[in-house]
């Protein structure tokens, strides 16, 4: 894997350090997450983040474990860092810190303190909700190390405030248990219980959410460190409280083992391979339905589109092929009116994405023909069928074939966004794209020509497949080359001087990315097109990956910051989308015009921000700053898919 590691001008420097986060997962949706420097600045920061029924369902318990030295003066440095919304900062441990590292993904801090030096390294229990933080003496000592154990228990996207009750605490063997919910053990513990009041998430501040919270001080846990190779370790885990994990150095070690051996599975050609390889393995989970995939850490959950777009990259690309047929089986039993299940973030099953299920026929497409599973093609071949037949009746939202040219169209309630484009402010969607999407209907040209070769290889006669097919491909072909130079990103939708579903229809040739899948996919229904690649190329690309939006569109909104509504509104208005890097390089990769200087930016982007991971967005403009979920699905998959595809 690549090195990524700061020295003490980027760990002392709040900035900085504050900027670049860390992650590390328990293979079930939870995970422990935090910043360089030690400091808080998400809601979603903790070292132990629990998953619930679902990935999406995750509450905070285990907030921090403030380290303090003390020496046999009486002498104490604490090595903490926590921001206060007085606007201090204190302690600001992150001062004394010359080094932070991952090895083997894992994070490992080094505070020096005149002669002292000690490490933290931080592991979770794959498969267990459990967190295991080791402390180690490199030199110097005799000192005390003294571990604050500070808490919560909270829905995730939430705060907990001291005007509530208290938390519940019992004492249990070497710690205690909070809540009923989660478990803390390690040396000499001291139960306190008191309220940390006004602890500041400068984040949240910035995304124009509530950025104040109070924490429960519960106690704390000491240990001497009388020479090198001494340790101090705690563990925390939310499952099976009764039953004590492996002792910590334990669970590090077993966690680096096994990320040694998913990078080793992988089969890497190189660091940046590998290190995606490790990144991808993040999302993929596995709950009590079988494998899934988080769309984004810290607040996602399952999504449906971004699972079937990840597909080739998180599961193909890193030999993953055993866990991938059972996703692709237990997402097919989804299936409904020809529509994939897209969503239970917000506690419901949504059927609500016009797209998703085009890239289900992708998905399995890529996974007959990568993995030679000739067998799971034939036993999903009646459903995939059914999306078809679904699409030609015609299914909710609108969305069917046009009898008239074969095209998909799509166009339901006033406030429903159906394509990945579907931010909404204030309930309305920013762009609805109502009628026929470019992107939606290579997917359709794409679906049908998968399907056809997947029904021939399991000896069904394909001829009515083939005929759709070539259908709408000539159609694709008539209907979208604007005269602008460029493909339409709609056609056939409503005027804007006329209500939905009026009579006058509209072209829309605003310069967007969507149009690069027309070139991109395995059965694209363009052939390359060097002139309008350069064109989109010029119009919107930048080191992280496509613009959503060129800069000289109307509406094209260069910075994606602000509340929610502001965030909102560029979010598909300009904001750059990494995971476009797939189609970007696929497109060129078929016009045979050169690709490698297109990933340079991503692969550098693997040291900020989501340390060994791609962000989810980045501002339209430069110095392009990444927005959005530090640790995205899509985003790592598109990067890895690309590049392993060389």
């Amino acid at each position: 894997m690549i090195d990524i590691g700061f020295g003490p001008q980027v760990c002392g420097d709040l900035t900085a350090a504050a900027g670049r986060e860390w992650l590390v997962t328990d293979g079930r949706g939870g995970y422990a997450t935090g910043t360089v420097a030690g400091l808080r600045t998400r809601r979603y920061h903790g070292l132990l983040v629990v998953a619930g029924e679902t990935p999406a369902s995750r509450k905070v318990g285990l907030v921090g474990l403030d380290p303090a030295l003390t020496w046999p003066s009486g002498a104490q440095v604490r090595l903490g860092a926590h921001e206060w919304s007085s606007g201090d900062v204190d302690p600001r441990g992150f001062e004394l810190l010359e080094r932070f590292e991952l090895v083997d993904g894992l994070p490992r801090w080094r505070w020096r303190i005149g002669d002292v030096v000690v490490e933290r390294e931080l592991a979770m229990t794959y498969g267990r909700s459990c967190v295991a933080v080791v402390h180690r003496l490199v030199s110097g000592g005799p000192v005390r190390l003294d571990l604050s154990a500070v808490c919560t228990w909270r829905d995730v996207h939430g705060e907990r405030r001291a005007d509530g009750p208290a938390l519940r605490m019992e004492q249990a063997d070497g710690g205690a248990v909070v809540e009923g919910a989660f478990r803390l053990a390690g040396p000499d513990w001291r139960p306190e219980g008191q309220w940390w009041l006004g602890v500041h998430h400068r984040e949240e501040a910035a995304r124009g959410l509530n950025p104040d919270e109070d924490l429960w001080y519960a106690g704390r846990f000491a240990g001497m460190l009388d020479r090198p190779g001494d340790t101090v370790s705690v563990l925390a885990w939310a499952d099976d409280l009764a039953e004590e994990p492996p002792p910590a150095t334990e669970v590090v070690a077993a966690a680096r083992r096994r990320n040694r051996a998913v990078v080793g599975a992988a089969r890497p050609a190189d660091g940046v391979d590998a290190t995606l390889a490790l990144a991808a393995d993040a999302f993929v989970v596995r709950t009590a339905a079988g494998p899934d995939v988080v769309a984004g850490y810290p607040w996602f959950g399952a999504w449906s589109r971004d699972t079937m777009t990840a597909y080739e990259g998180l599961f193909l690309a890193t030999n993953r092929f055993d866990e991938g047929r059972e996703l692709l089986r237990s997402y097919a039993a989804t299936l409904s009116e020809g529509m994939l299940a897209n969503t239970a973030d917000t506690g419901r099953v949504e059927y609500n994405t016009v797209d998703a299920a085009l890239w289900f026929l992708h998905a399995v497409d890529r996974h007959v023909t990568l993995a030679g599973d000739a067998d799971l093609g034939a036993e999903l071949l009646p459903a995939l069928r059914g999306i078809v037949d679904a699409h030609l009746a015609g299914t909710r939202y609108g969305i069917a074939v046009d009898p008239a040219d074969g095209l998909v169209t799509q166009g339901g309630p006033p406030d429903v966004a159906l394509t990945w484009m579907d931010a909404r402010v204030y309930g309305v969607p920013v762009t609805p794209r109502t009628g026929k999407p470019v992107e939606v209907n290579a997917l359709w040209v794409n679906g049908l020509a998968g399907l056809a070769e997947l029904a021939r290889r399991a000896g069904e006669d394909a001829g009515d497949l083939v005929r759709l097919h070539e259908r709408a491909r000539t159609a694709f072909r008539a209907r979208f080359p604007a005269p602008v130079g460029w493909l339409y990103d709609v056609v056939d939708g409503p005027a804007p001087a006329y209500p939905l579903g009026g009579a006058a229809h509209h072209d829309d040739d605003l310069l967007r990315p969507n149009q690069l899948l027309a070139w991109s996919l395995p059965y694209a229904p363009m052939e390359p097109d060097e002139p309008t690649l350069r064109r989109l190329l010029a119009g919107l690309f930048t080191p992280l990956g496509p613009r959503s939006l060129s800069p000289d569109s109307p509406g094209f909104a260069g910075r994606h910051r602000g509340g929610p509504a502001e965030r909102d509104g560029g979010y598909h208005q300009g904001t750059v989308w990494p995971w476009l890097i797939g189609p970007l390089v696929d497109a060129h990769r078929r016009a045979k015009l050169p690709v490698d200087d297109l990933l340079v930016g991503l692969e550098g982007h693997l040291g900020d921000c989501g340390l060994s991971s791609v962000s989810e967005t980045a501002d339209g403009l430069a110095p392009h700053a990444a927005t959005g979920c530090p640790f995205q699905a899509w985003s790592v998959a598109e990067l890895l898919r690309v590049r392993r595809s060389r």
